[in-house]
């Protein structure tokens, strides 16, 4: 790298932020942080974003921002300062083309309050600004629900519309006009802006008035200001503009160039690879062995591609190196594997179930800390109250407490957990589905756990939970002795079909974690890593595999006394009697490779956090980066991905129709994921103020005492 491209990168920090520069005479030139999310449209810029994941370590992007008047030369020394910038930087940074007007949502999230397009470029783009200057004169015009920008538009009556909020910025006062057709979070965001530009362009002497559209002779002073300016409005105003260029839409259809790689392993190192959003971006791998030709070619072929597939000449492009791909980019494969600095790989397994964390859980740790709730995916240490009822012709029918814990494949159950945080009661409502129970009976079982909700005022937080996908928290309860049945039914009076021999699968090493699973009763079905039980007419067997631990095998004893009171006879993998393989029809092959338990451990998905919605008539979902609790809008159903879980969090304003969907909206998530996701996923419904640690815990910092206090 040339003396001049190292000056460039001089001031350049790996500390966690926002760095920006414009690029002045083919120069960088930093940008002032008070200059931050001001972009002139005759300019080119390099934002470069560098952050602290709690535990996770540091992520950096670089972004080059293009403007629509930006020249060719301005743009084409923007992409090249980027790949210096990123080899400056140890190629692990991942790059992204960024066109005025189609930001990412990354980009975008970088600036909270909004971002400001200002006409010109260059010359007014290095004006240093003056807090004491007053001679301004623009009008904004904002657009977007979640995220905000402002453009500069002719300062005319002929810029105005019904839908949308304007801001006539007059120097020593800014006016906000809002559209009789504008909502409240419109408003509300649009404030944020005006504050923002007062604080920090007028040194906070500025005033700001609001002028609500079709009232306007509820605010005679500040029209008075709008008309010496703007003159006497004549005639009606433009209809409203649609805001869905500022959401995005979760597409499913992706794409490899020459195929779909479902394993990273397809990807060889020594080459560059296009992998295709279907035209809403394009993404650019480079493989560490790749040529430094074919390197420094990836970006401009993205952009020949974009222009093959006429696709528009705005679409996002990212770039990214082997080692240094983004979240995004791995989970759009079935199975991803990193590499550590000594060579050790971790899976990334779509669906694989781990084993749990064997240390005790210390109750007030977890709520203390809730990022240990978030990662143990459970809120205390199972000790609280526990109910269970069954779905019996359309209504609820308690179960036995001796009967906890067995749970038949051909029903319903509703499972409520109380527990106590600060003195005060906490409800976990789980609605776990059979998989031969019959579509009226699992939408009966919401329904009663609405009646169940309703009753405790809202407060539960409930779960779907589908047979075999039993969330930790849920597993707990039952203190090791939960029992999956494949079929039938528990309700008394009912008599199953009995077989000469059922044949259960244990998995777990305390009562924290154990279940048991029914499996057919056959050879095949064994696995020489685990522990089963055969329970016959006469006799239950314990079947030990070689690769079991003492743990599970206490486990599978402690299982093995709710089964049967009848006799109990250990049988070691090897050393089987012949009646033991008579009631399983005779020896066959089975699993009998050693399981590594290292590899069984499920890999950490970075959490993902969405606004969903569904006001066009198509699910539509738009990624939230860099979250925080602020993001969690009361107007919105927010949809938290953390892999294992998944959280849907309703405001208290979100719409009726929203919220009573938010069910299907995850599911249809969770479909048409990229990565092939287990559609029976945990959901789990939470309403604004009765969030779990479980939830909490995924946030930077939470603050219980944000929204209104609860009664």
């Amino acid at each position: 790298m040339s003396d001049d491209r190292l000056d460039a990168f001089k001031g350049v920090t790996r500390k966690p932020g926002l760095q920006i520069w414009t690029i002045n005479k083919m120069k960088l030139v930093p940008v002032s942080a008070r200059g931050f999310g001001n972009f002139f449209e005759g300019d080119c810029y390099i934002v470069l974003n560098i952050s602290q994941n709690r535990g996770w370590g540091q992520t950096s992007d670089i972004h080059y921002w293009l403007g629509k008047a930006s020249s060719v030369d301005e743009q084409g020394a923007a992409a090249i300062y980027v790949a210096q910038l990123d080899e400056h930087l140890g190629g692990g940074p991942v790059q992204h083309r960024e066109v005025q007007g189609n930001e990412s949502a990354l980009f975008r999230s970088y600036f909270k309050k909004g971002l400001i397009y200002k006409k010109g470029g260059v010359a007014s783009g290095f004006q240093q600004v003056d807090t004491n200057a007053y001679s301004v004169l623009r009008l904004l015009h904002i657009k977007g629900r979640k995220h905000v920008t402002a453009t500069e538009v002719e300062v005319s009556w002929n810029s105005f519309n019904n839908g949308d909020i304007f801001l006539l910025d007059l120097g020593k006062a800014i006016v906000q006009w809002n559209g009789p057709q504008s909502n409240r979070r419109e408003k509300l965001k649009a404030v944020v802006l005006a504050q923002d530009i007062r604080d920090r362009e007028r040194g906070g002497r500025a005033q700001i008035g609001v002028v609500e559209g079709g009232e306007e002779q509820s605010s005679p002073e500040l029209m008075k200001a709008m008309m010496a300016v703007l003159g006497q409005r004549s005639g009606s105003l433009k209809s409203a503009t649609s805001d869905d260029t500022h959401e995005l839409v979760q597409n499913n259809s992706i794409r490899l160039m020459a195929g779909f790689f479902s394993n990273q392993l397809l990807l060889p190192c020594q080459d560059c690879y296009i992998l295709d959003h279907k035209g809403s971006s394009v993404m650019v791998w480079k493989g560490k062995k790749a040529s430094k030709v074919e390197r420094q070619a990836a970006f401009n072929r993205a952009l020949g591609f974009i222009k093959a597939k006429k696709y528009p000449p705005n679409t996002r492009v990212e770039v990214m190196s082997e080692g240094g791909e983004s979240a995004m980019f791995k989970q759009l494969f079935q199975c991803w594997r990193d590499r550590s600095p000594t060579g050790v790989g971790t899976a990334y397994n779509v669906g694989k179930i781990g084993d749990i964390d064997q240390a005790k859980f210390d109750v007030m740790q977890l709520h203390a800390r809730p990022e240990l709730a978030a990662r143990h995916r459970m809120v205390d240490d199972a000790s609280g109250d526990v109910k269970v009822w069954r779905l019996e012709n359309s209504e609820l029918a308690e179960v036995k407490p001796s009967m906890y814990g067995q749970f038949y494949g051909g029903d319903c159950y509703l499972v409520l957990y109380t527990y106590l945080k600060a003195g005060q009661p906490h409800y976990i409502l789980y609605m776990w589905q059979g998989r031969h129970a019959s579509k009226d009976e699992i939408a009966e079982c919401a329904t009663q756990a609405d009646i169940i909700d309703n009753k405790y005022k809202g407060a539960p937080v409930q779960v779907r939970v589908v047979m075999g996908k039993e969330p930790r928290q849920f597993l707990a309860l039952f203190k090791g002795k939960f029992i999956i049945f494949e079929g039938g039914t528990g309700r008394p009076g009912v008599v199953n079909s009995e077989q000469d021999a059922r044949l259960f699968h244990v998995r777990g090493t305390d009562e924290m974690n154990t279940k048991a699973t029914e499996v057919p009763p056959r050879a095949s079905s064994l696995n020489s890593n685990d522990v089963f039980l055969l329970r016959t007419i006469g006799v239950c067997y314990l079947w030990y595999g070689k690769g079991c631990s003492g743990d599970e095998r206490v486990m599978g004893r402690a299982v093995s006394d709710v089964l049967t009171r009848g006799g109990k006879q250990v049988v070691m993998e090897g050393q089987e009697p012949v009646e033991f393989w008579v009631a399983l029809g005779g020896k066959a092959p089975y699993f009998s490779a050693p399981c590594c338990r290292l590899q069984r451990e499920e890999p950490f998905h970075f959490p993902r956090l969405f606004e969903c919605s569904n006001q066009t008539g198509h699910f539509r979902i738009t990624e939230v980066y860099d979250f925080a609790q602020s993001d969690l809008d009361e107007e919105d159903v927010m949809l938290l991905d953390t892999w294992e879980e998944i959280f849907l969090w309703v405001g208290n304003f979100a719409n009726k129709k929203e919220t009573k969907e938010a069910w299907i909206n995850a599911q249809e998530y969770l479909r048409m994921h990229p990565a092939g996701r287990d559609r029976d996923t945990a959901i789990i419904f939470i309403k604004q103020g009765y969030e779990p640690p479980t939830f909490t815990g995924w946030f930077s910092s939470w603050d219980p005492h944000k929204w209104s206090v609860r009664l």
